[in-house]
């Protein structure tokens, strides 16, 4: 800048010519005739993003979810792959790098970690790696915890997953019965680290692991053998620790809804199906045919079915009360027996007397679990955002007549709505706004907007479609 100055001081104060100039300072005719006599503005050095990213509304979106999924732990947050498919669902005409180097900008910019790599292990054929992965599901509003069992084929990649919802012997006994049914056989060797329903005592300098009896009778009626880790060794069993990383992100950042657990293995079993048409990482193959090759040396499935069930005495006290999963539950008159057994399956149980009588009979304590979605934290975002109601992961949890009332395109309004929704949250849940709906909306809680033209909801419900069950 003090070169500049020079050349104007010695145009303007002195006189000199360009010519001159050039010769004093010794420098090129055309720089000296731009700074004697160009007028030097100054100029912003920010240069304006441009593109469909920035210049529509699918950045918005994107910015939208990135900023909702960054108050999820990192392994509910979506991964780019699955905000491109949402963006497509929405309209987008735009390419996958697009939309990548959109997020990378973000995150940048919002100063988000990297993600780090894994190792990779070769195994031979028909050789398979076990272990329970925490995930999330919805059922009927609330939030599920899945304790989803996958099992991992090293070889060919292939991925298969049960979800079940707890991790005692049970659920893993019959969580592996399904997924030997879903490969369709079983493989020679699986691999597990050391599971409470598998191993009663870890492998030390003197002696190896020691597994539990009904896992023995389990694995002898089914042919494979066993390979325990070593404790605090995750890397022994790397494969399936990066497929139940994959399944999280791919197919559980977002909780899918779930009717049962049944429903939710169907859905989960036909996607892991579809996902084994991609090329092997590695190998630059198609998983699918891979596995063709591998499943060929898996042990044949036994014709006779394993009944996976636990029998044990129960103690009763004075209340009529057993305990079942840390939980007290209440048998009719069990106090007038001397002795009960109890029969788990992995999801119910039975109470019986020693002459076969069966005093109940029920769900296991862990079916009924349930946790509620935080919905006033969730609609006091809306309130800040309320254009990403629409778009957001959230969305379809709704109860169906609130989702109806709160999609409406004028943002002022639906902003109301979402403050007097907040505002009714902090005394009520939103299953009770929901089946209390009507009542409130002609007492006008939801706002002065809530009901302008005298609408009967009930007769709108059957023409829209909606359709809410009892909860």
């Amino acid at each position: 800048m003090s070169d500049i100055n020079c050349i104007k001081k010695l145009r303007n104060e002195k006189g000199l010519s360009v010519n001159k100039i050039k010769q004093t300072l010794k420098i090129n005719w055309r720089t000296a005739k731009k700074y004697a006599d160009g007028d030097q503005l100054p100029v912003s050095k920010i240069r304006e993003k441009k593109g469909m990213m920035y210049e529509g509304k699918w950045g918005e979106m994107i910015s939208d979810w990135l900023w909702e999924d960054s108050k999820l732990k990192k392994k509910s947050r979506r991964t780019k792959k699955q905000l491109f498919e949402e963006l497509k669902e929405h309209g987008f005409k735009g390419s996958y790098r697009t939309v990548c180097y959109f997020i990378e900008d973000w995150r940048n910019t919002h100063h988000e970690e990297k993600d780090r790599g894994f190792e990779r292990l070769d195994h031979p054929p028909a050789e398979a790696q076990v272990d329970f992965g925490v995930m999330e599901a919805v059922q009927d509003g609330d939030l599920v915890d899945i304790r989803a069992l996958v099992m991992s084929y090293p070889y060919s990649n292939a991925g298969f997953a049960v979800p079940m919802p707890s991790e005692n012997q049970e659920c893993f006994l019959q969580g592996l019965k399904e997924l030997f049914r879903q490969a369709g056989g079983v493989p020679l060797k699986i691999r597990i680290d050391n599971l409470t329903p598998a191993v009663k005592k870890t492998r030390s300098k003197l002696e190896e692991a020691q597994l539990t009896d009904a896992f023995i009778q389990f694995q002898n009626h089914y042919g494979f053998d066993v390979q325990v880790c070593n404790p605090r060794s995750g890397h022994e069993k790397g494969s399936v620790e990066n497929k139940v990383g994959y399944i999280r992100y791919n197919f559980f950042s977002k909780a899918p809804t779930m009717k049962d657990f049944e429903d939710l293995s169907s859905k989960l079993e036909k996607k892991l199906a579809e996902d084994r048409n991609r090329l092997h990482y590695e190998k630059q193959v198609r998983i699918i045919d891979l596995w063709e090759e591998e499943s060929r040396r898996l042990l044949a499935l036994p014709d006779q079915d394993y009944p996976v069930f636990k029998e044990e005495q129960v103690t009763v006290n004075k209340y009529n009360e057993i305990k079942l999963d840390q939980t007290m539950i209440h048998v009719p008159k069990a106090a007038n027996y001397g002795i009960l057994y109890i029969q788990c399956t992995w999801d119910s149980f039975k109470v019986v007397t020693p002459d076969g009588e069966i005093l109940r009979d029920d769900f296991r304590p862990y079916m009924k679990k349930r946790k509620a979605l935080p919905w006033l934290s969730i609609v006091k975002g809306w309130i800040q955002k309320p254009r990403a109601l629409p778009y957001s992961r959230y969305n379809e949890y709704l109860p169906g007549r609130i989702r109806n009332y709160l999609m409406v395109d004028n943002l002022a309004i639906r902003q109301e709505r979402l403050k007097a929704l907040a505002t009714l949250l902090v005394t009520n849940d939103m299953k009770g706004i929901n089946s209390n709906f009507y009542e409130l909306i002609e007492e006008e809680k939801f706002g002065s907007e809530a009901n302008p033209f005298d609408i009967d909801w009930s007769k709108y419900d059957i023409l829209t479609g909606t359709k809410e069950v009892s909860q």
